[in-house]
């Protein structure tokens, strides 16, 4: 009978099993790859074993074979080698120490030994009596009142601290730790920028201010963990590996410091006075007020002398919108953003929104615009500024600047202010907003409540007359004030020496290209090709209702680029609606392919494609897609225009299509030198327009469309 005790719980205890049978290549395999001293194709080898390459990876993995060259993992093995035998023996001595004791059944004996490893009675009498939950919940707080019992507890937990070298001061210190740790002592994290991937690579943006062109980068949250050799691994919990990453998970703070609580009387002299010590601290830690340093308003010497009458107009509060078009170096937005640090300042209600079309571009320019403002006025100590959220705030009173991008309405409708309402709202580079209809919807669920409202627009007026932003500041309006602005305007030495001799470099090489940048002009006037384009959202509702619905691609590979368009003609209303793209350098045939099936395209969609490739039309036949090569002919392409601008109305996604929606708005007829516009449709800059003309082509063709 206690030959079969001793056995059952050797089995319950160290949870032995009987191994699986090792491969033989196993080792083999290991042979190779430490002859070649890991210098050699992971298939080299299954291909020398007869194995699948995934194999050898996993062994190679689960094995560790590089750390088993540099020696780590045998120091690892032997210290866990060691700990294994050590816990044997610990085993063995209870196992021998338990079935001494006559006055104890198998039973007891059991709940002896699984509640000193756990210290929970419920779940020792559950395992050692095999019964229900609810069962234990009774009788295994009443089986630590039999005294036999008792007795036994007690002697196995004192072998316990002794052959562990554990006195009640260590188990009390261990708890202090778990109390007290903090998550930083085991890992780092932050932020940090990287840069916006696209398909083809790094996404690259033009610098409003310097022209050249940049990597737009978008801030992320990092986590990095610390060396395991570096950190108190018993305060950990657990440590997993998962498909959303690595986590770990602390001891549970709140257990310990209720169980501090109630044993107090365990602990030295020294850690009773650290631990009343934190008490007092926390009860001292309460926010100190920051004191506000006398505030003057906006110092004259920041403000060019074109705004000058502009701040005092916000002062009076004469209007309520105002509107600043200027060119590069104007410093526009540098005089909104210290128009809007003073208005906060001045009034304790209100908050502000500063927008602009894309949410991932704000980090790197607008909140540092307005850090910059804060920091000129003088109020660097009286605000707060956080990237996690993207938010700036007004210690004393809690006045927030929160930053929206407006392709995520659900973050611009889901701001709720502590107090007070919205009175500042900014729309910077206003003319990638989606048009007049989508500005002003903003408005109307952001500005609500109070009775001070100030509503900033700036940007840089595109080249062409037709684009909505130009058109919206010719329109009066009673509560508008439109502020135009160039760098002329503004003093030289706030500019520098380098910024005028750019500009003046650009004068004289280009002229058109100042006019607009630097001065602000829309001088594309007269020329465009198409005036029937409406740039707005196309909403997934109005998608769901296309009922013709094509497609065009245009070869391309590098300058020229791939471009392919996916449209839905409105026969009865003469209307196009351009609301899927796709372009890029470099990529193969079957890369574009993949690109275009993972947006949805099909074996049944048709692709009318530049028949000037038949290679490429054969390969997307042969990847299941249904490719046809558009039919050219004499005066198809000067036809195809015609039809695109007979159309009522163009319109264009600029978020969905960026690419189209710049092509269609800057495409111009060319100039002779005196001016005069050329006859015919120029050539080049224009993949998306020939990718339309393709999707198309079968509608134009008929005569009477």
């Amino acid at each position: 009978m206690k030959t079969e005790a001793v056995f059952y719980y050797k089995i319950r205890i160290e949870g032995g099993e009987m191994p699986k049978a090792r491969n033989p290549n196993r080792e083999k395999a290991f042979e190779i790859y430490k002859k070649h001293k890991g210098e050699i194709d992971l298939v080299e080898i299954a291909s020398q074993l007869n194995l699948a390459a995934g194999t050898v990876r996993g062994w190679k993995s689960k094995d560790k074979w590089d750390e088993k060259m540099n020696g780590t993992l045998r120091k690892n093995m032997e210290r866990s080698k060691r700990k294994s035998e050590n816990k044997k023996k610990a085993n063995a001595e209870v196992i021998d120490q338990i079935i001494e004791n006559p006055d104890l059944n198998d039973k007891q004996r059991l709940f002896c030994v699984l509640y000193v490893k756990c210290f929970n009675a419920t779940k020792a009498y559950q395992k050692a009596y095999e019964c229900s939950y609810e069962t234990a919940t009774v009788n295994g707080p009443r089986m630590l009142g039999n005294a036999r019992v008792k007795e036994e507890i007690q002697c196995l937990k004192q072998n316990r601290l002794n052959r562990e070298l554990i006195s009640e001061a260590d188990i009390f210190q261990k708890y202090i730790d778990i109390a007290f740790a903090d998550i930083t002592d085991y890992m780092e994290f932050g932020t940090e920028e990287v840069p916006v991937m696209a398909v083809y690579g790094p996404v690259k943006v033009k610098n409003e201010e310097t022209g050249e062109e940049e990597t737009l980068t978008r801030i992320v949250n990092t986590a990095k963990f610390k060396d395991s050799l570096d950190v108190d691994g018993t305060i950990l919990t657990e440590v997993k590996q998962g498909k959303d990453g690595a986590g770990i998970k602390l001891a549970d703070r709140m257990k310990a410091l209720q169980w501090l609580a109630d044993h107090m009387n365990l602990a030295t002299e020294e850690q009773r006075a650290k631990i009343e010590k934190t008490r007092a601290d926390i009860q001292r830690m309460q926010p100190e007020p920051v004191p506000e340093k006398e505030y003057k308003g906006i110092p004259a010497t920041m403000v060019a002398p074109v705004f000058a009458p502009v701040l005092f107009d916000i002062k009076e509060k004469r209007h309520t919108e105002y509107v600043f078009p200027g060119g590069r170096g104007s410093t526009k937005s540098s005089f909104v953003s210290l128009a809007v640090g003073d208005i906060l300042r001045s009034n304790d209600q209100i908050h502000a929104v500063i927008m602009r079309q894309v949410g991932d571009t704000m980090r790197s320019s607008i909140y540092q615009q307005a850090r910059w403002a804060i920091e000129a006025l003088g109020l660097e100590d009286e605000f707060e500024c956080t990237v996690s959220p993207l938010e700036i705030t007004r210690k004393s009173t809690g006045q927030k600047i929160y930053f929206r991008g407006a392709d995520d309405p659900g973050k611009v409708k889901s701001i709720k202010v502590p107090f007070g309402y919205i009175g500042v709202l900014w729309f910077e580079e206003l003319d990638q907003f989606m048009g007049p209809e989508a500005v002003r919807k903003i408005e109307q669920s952001v500005i609500r409540g109070g009775d001070t409202a100030y509503i900033f627009k700036t940007f840089n007026p595109p080249k062409t007359l037709n684009n909505w932003a130009n058109k919206y500041i010719k329109i009066p309006k009673e509560t508008r004030l439109v502020t135009e602005s160039t760098y002329l305007d503004i003093p030289k030495k706030w500019l520098g020496k380098t910024f005028i001799e750019e500009a003046e470099f650009l004068k004289e090489t280009n002229p058109d290209a100042y006019e607009n940048e630097y001065l602000g002009v829309a001088n594309g006037s007269g020329g465009s090709v198409f005036d029937n384009i409406t740039i707005r959202e196309i909403t997934d509702d109005e998608i769901s209702g296309f009922d013709h619905v094509l497609n065009g691609i245009d070869w391309g590979w590098f300058p020229d680029p791939y471009a392919f368009a996916r449209v839905h003609y409105d026969r009865a209303r003469l209307r196009l609606y351009i609301w899927q793209e796709y372009t890029c350098n470099k990529r193969s045939n079957r890369q574009t392919a993949d690109e275009l099936i993972r947006m949805g395209i099909t074996g049944n969609d048709l692709l009318t494609c530049d028949s000037a490739e038949k290679k490429s039309i054969g390969d997307y036949k042969s990847y299941g897609l249904l490719a046809r090569a558009a039919e050219k002919g004499p005066g198809s392409r000067e036809y195809s225009y015609k039809w695109l601008q007979s159309l009522r109305e163009i319109i264009i996604d600029n978020v969905r299509c960026p690419v189209a929606a710049q092509e269609f708005m800057d495409y111009e007829y060319e100039r002779d030198k005196e001016g005069n516009i050329i006859t015919g449709y120029p050539d080049g800059n224009d993949h998306m327009i020939d990718a339309v003309r393709y999707a198309t082509e079968r509608i134009w063709k008929r005569r009477g469309e």
